[in-house]
């Protein structure tokens, strides 16, 4: 599920840049009712401050997730905070990913990972659009975001952070991290865990049993629980990638977050759902901070 999780927390940007990817619409296909994860925030006097998202940032065509209250947000925030605000600009991604991904004086991908997945690994590789070479100048958590993308469940264009950062064209776009700041904390982990990472997608990739399309629906119907397990098993039952991934991020943005909700303008704050589910999310730690925290039901398409 790492790769799927990845998606949803926004972690694949510079790869997703680099490679394009994308897939068939899904229009004919069923789809559950939208409802995605959406919050209203209110101050300890009842006074709504703004409205919180959990978005999915890669999407196949035909998705309908927009509702009558996603719509409402949108329109009554006078500001929006993503993860990052130049989304489209893929040329300014993917240098940024070819910057802090390239370096020099690597092992040979092969042995950079438990010989048990080297066979998996080799066959990962074959479907991909690289080859062995492309990798001896690339730092692993690079070749596992690179590797990724042969899962693809959606096309990034179709993202929903880059759908909503176009709906507030002429309004401010303010955003936690950007490529650069998102993309260091996977060049920060110590090799070893980068090896989990890459591990985690060569495990993934070779699951006869994957669905890729659970953790999609499950955002679409607002299914939180099957959100949650995702940030809590597979690498992510590793502590230290889990606290790098999830944990010190939402503690950061938390900090950012009431700063902006203290401002007399409302905000939209549009960032991946996997950071709006269990103990340590954002919902957590803003109620820690004296806000009310309510999801907004949806049963309604515009």
């Amino acid at each position: 599920m790492i790769t799927r999780l990845l998606r949803v927390c926004g972690l694949t940007l510079g790869a997703l840049a680099i490679a394009g990817c994308s897939e068939a619409s899904v229009d004919n296909e069923p789809q559950p009712s939208p409802n995605p994860p959406l919050y209203e925030i209110s101050n300890a006097n009842g006074e709504v401050e703004g409205w919180m998202l959990g978005t999915i940032h890669a999407l196949p065509g035909g998705v309908e997730w927009r509702t009558n209250a996603i719509d409402d947000a949108v329109e009554n925030a006078d500001f929006v905070i993503v993860e990052v605000a130049n989304l489209d600009d893929r040329p300014a991604l993917a240098k940024t990913f070819s910057i802090l991904a390239s370096s020099t004086g690597h092992a040979p991908l092969n042995d950079r990972i438990n010989p048990d997945l080297r066979y998996q690994l080799r066959e990962l590789v074959a479907k991909s659009d690289y080859s062995d070479h492309d990798f001896s100048s690339t730092e692993t958590w690079g070749a596992a975001l690179m590797l990724a993308r042969t899962q693809s469940t959606g096309d990034p264009a179709n993202g929903v952070d880059r759908a909503i950062i176009r709906d507030f064209s002429g309004r401010e776009v303010i955003e936690l991290e950007g490529a650069l700041g998102q993309l260091r904390i996977f060049d920060r982990l110590a090799e070893d865990d980068q090896r989990v990472l890459l591990e985690g997608v060569v495990i993934e990739a070779s699951d006869p049993d994957a669905n890729p399309a659970q953790l999609r629906e499950a955002w679409l119907s607002g299914d939180d629980t099957v959100l949650e397990q995702a940030t809590r098993t597979g690498i992510m039952a590793d502590p230290d990638l889990h606290k790098a991934l999830i944990l010190d991020r939402n503690l950061a943005w938390a900090e950012q977050l009431e700063l902006a909700l203290a401002k007399p303008e409302k905000p939209l704050i549009a960032v991946g759902a996997g950071h709006l589910v269990g103990d340590d999310s954002l919902n957590t730690m803003l109620k820690a901070r004296g806000f009310t925290v309510t999801r907004i039901e949806q049963n309604t398409l515009p």
